[in-house]
């Protein structure tokens, strides 16, 4: 099932668990344990939340207006939410590294222009960074970004990840062929453009399954879904997000803390 936001709940005032964990170091060897897959699935879970386009014309669940994104950017910052990296968010899952005070990662797929020239000035203005999600298929073409724009977003502080290269769903992957052109190439070219390594994957349609996840594992340190379920033995590689669509400020911070707060190994 895909996790779409925006629907109504209480919005609580508890201080957030995430900032109740403090850093874990084998006093011993002075290396930091790893967490065990049932270690992580118990942690509060983060929001996640996943912007597709952002343009004005018909509603759609994938498509929210720039001044919709504006009012949601500035939410956040009013309500003392701070934008974490997909690094500092591993750090947390799997060191129990601290994290700052209400913490959100903002994620974005399918290399839309407008996640350069919209998105990134929007959330900078807040001191807010995301993570772009980017199929490699749409380099320079119209309506997408170019390699100029994605490695832009990549030195202003910002982190590229992996949406595959044409969008095929990972289920539908069927030989090292497959994987070589979605994953494995796209991610080397990608990593030549940004000038740095691309550790974190988005799934084609937010799908995924344990097949897939064992094989993401090779390539990345987080993989980012859409279901409301996660797969117990491999948490780092289906790790929820949610679908923003069309909303109010405020409908949207209800909706991260009805999809996220509270939310451990059972959801």
């Amino acid at each position: 099932m895909i996790g779409i936001i925006c629907s109504g709940c209480k919005h609580s005032t508890k201080p957030n668990a995430v900032n109740q964990l403090v850093s874990s170091v084998d006093s011993s060897s002075g290396t930091q344990p790893q967490n065990t897959p049932a270690q992580i699935m118990a942690k509060q879970q983060v929001p996640v939340l996943c912007y597709h386009r952002i343009s004005d014309g018909p509603k759609s669940e994938y498509k929210i207006s720039a001044t919709t994104f504006s009012s949601h950017m500035k939410i956040l910052a009013d309500s003392g939410y701070h934008s974490i990296s997909a690094s500092q968010l591993y750090d947390y899952l799997v060191y129990n590294k601290i994290l700052p005070e209400k913490p959100v990662l903002i994620s974005f797929d399918d290399s839309r222009v407008e996640h350069a020239a919209i998105a990134a000035p929007v959330m900078e203005k807040y001191g807010f960074r995301g993570i772009f999600f980017i199929m490699t298929i749409t380099y320079n073409k119209k309506n997408y970004m170019t390699k100029d724009q994605i490695a832009g977003l990549a030195k202003a502080g910002h982190t590229i990840g992996l949406h595959s290269w044409d969008h095929t769903m990972v289920i539908k992957y069927k030989d090292a062929a497959d994987w070589q052109k979605e994953v494995a190439v796209p991610k080397e070219k990608l990593e030549k453009i940004v000038g740095q390594k691309v550790e974190y994957w988005a799934y084609p349609n937010g799908v995924y399954n344990h097949n897939s996840a064992v094989e993401l594992k090779k390539y990345f340190k987080l993989s980012f879904s859409l279901a409301t379920k996660r797969d117990s033995l491999l948490p780092l590689q289906c790790v929820r997000r949610i679908i923003v669509p069309e909303c109010s400020p405020q409908g949207l911070l209800k909706s991260m803390h009805k999809s996220f707060l509270g939310k451990t190994k059972s959801n």
